[in-house]
């Protein structure tokens, strides 16, 4: 006799068996974003203080220190406590995110993040012995607030249930559009306080609110009736007006009539007033994406032991080919129904991600800033008539051939 004659064979995997365990991987991919809410929702937290820290760092570095002091050590206290919320945050999904990773970028970027935090304290220092350039200490806010702002976008990528997924786009671009709005009060701050804007501080600021324009465009596509009314709201109110007053002072006052010196701290105020009705939208959104994320949840765990339970009693009758085939056809047409409307909605996302790669391009090949790589950029999209994305899609690929 042979050793194997005694053993049981293993039993042949049934329809049944891959029905369930489809269900079961989405119930999994629910669960994993229940734990990355919290993530992101350190993150908007986290950025916020950062964007608040680095408005009063400008203005302590623009009065060489005369000013602002007490305002800066009570904001930096508070960046403290969102930034161990974040660690705390992250320390809960590490496990999960390395022992099942499901995004390297997403990784990467964490990695990233995590490393700009940890030079925060020695930028602090600089900042407060005057040894750092206002540029300098503004630009690597904006750096360290891009990576955390890239977390959420990457998370974003990783979910494959639409509703979900919509939600997560309508956050980046709030996020991105508000910190769009912060980087406009620094350059804003900055020319008013010189009480005069050259053309390359003009520029610059017409820059940040078509960026800004763009994200809110996006973000009124995908965003839950509660923000939009939020938005609506924000469009609405009369501290708009006076901004946009102050807005066209900056762009057509020229570089040698000089401001009232008063405007800086206005324009400030009014602009720290229009991030924070931001946030608000923004928390109306990860809201949202909470109670999304636990409400898809609860129905994928339901729907689970519902087609566990009626597997097992068509597996009881002997007529069950076709009553399993209708199920797996059921499941088909939902799967791909999910991935249609999947696509729509990280298309904004691509298309993020398209354009921030054309723009390092055209810096590195024209030697160009930041700014100048955008202009460039939107100059070749309305010279061809084409849309952005389409153009930097050309770019790249262009890029690619000739590398």
């Amino acid at each position: 006799m042979s050793k194997t004659s005694g053993s049981a064979r293993p039993q042949a995997a049934t329809a049944a068996d891959f029905l369930i365990a489809s269900r079961q991987c989405e119930v999994r991919s629910l669960e994993y974003f229940l734990l990355m809410g919290r993530l992101v929702q350190s993150s908007g937290h986290l950025i916020h203080e950062l964007q608040r820290e680095r408005g009063i760092s400008s203005l302590y570095l623009g009065s060489a220190g005369q000013r602002f002091k007490g305002e800066r050590a009570h904001l930096i206290v508070g960046t403290n406590e969102r930034a161990e919320l974040f660690n705390q945050a992250l320390r809960d999904i590490q496990h999960e995110l390395i022992s099942h990773p499901v995004s390297s970028p997403l990784l990467g970027h964490i990695a990233r993040a995590l490393h700009a935090l940890g030079q925060l304290e020695a930028i602090r220092h600089r900042i407060e012995a005057q040894t750092i350039e206002a540029q300098e200490a503004v630009g690597w806010f904006c750096d360290t607030i891009h990576q955390l702002i890239t977390v959420v976008c990457e998370a974003a990528d990783t979910v494959v249930e639409p509703s979900i997924a919509g939600l997560l786009v309508a956050l980046v671009q709030v996020m991105t559009g508000k910190e769009y709005c912060g980087q406009e009060r620094a350059a804003g701050s900055t020319g008013f306080a010189r009480r005069r804007f050259d053309h390359a501080l003009s520029r610059r600021m017409m820059h940040l609110v078509e960026a800004q324009d763009r994200c809110f465009d996006v973000f009124v596509a995908h965003g839950p009736g509660d923000s939009l009314a939020l938005w609506r709201q924000l469009r609405a109110h009369p501290r708009e007006l006076e901004i946009e007053q102050l807005r066209q002072m900056a762009v057509s006052i020229g570089p040698y009539k000089p401001l009232a010196p008063e405007l800086a701290e206005r324009w400030f105020a009014l602009m720290t007033e229009r991030m924070d009705d931001l946030k608000t939208i923004e928390d109306a959104v990860e809201s949202a994406f909470h109670h999304r994320c636990v409400e898809r949840y609860t129905e994928a765990r339901r729907s689970l032991a519902d087609q566990a339970t009626l597997l097992a009693s068509l597996e009881q009758n002997v007529q069950t080919s076709r009553s399993i085939l209708d199920l797996i056809q059921e499941q088909n047409r939902r799967l791909q129904q999910m991935s249609d409307e999947l696509q729509f909605a990280k298309e904004a996302l691509e298309e993020r991600r398209t354009q921030e790669k054309a723009v390092l391009l055209l810096m590195e090949h024209r030697n160009i800033d930041d700014d100048e790589a955008h202009r460039l950029l939107r100059k070749l999209a309305m010279d061809q008539g084409k849309r952005l994305p389409e153009v930097a899609r050309a770019l790249i690929a262009t890029a690619n051939v000739l590398i």
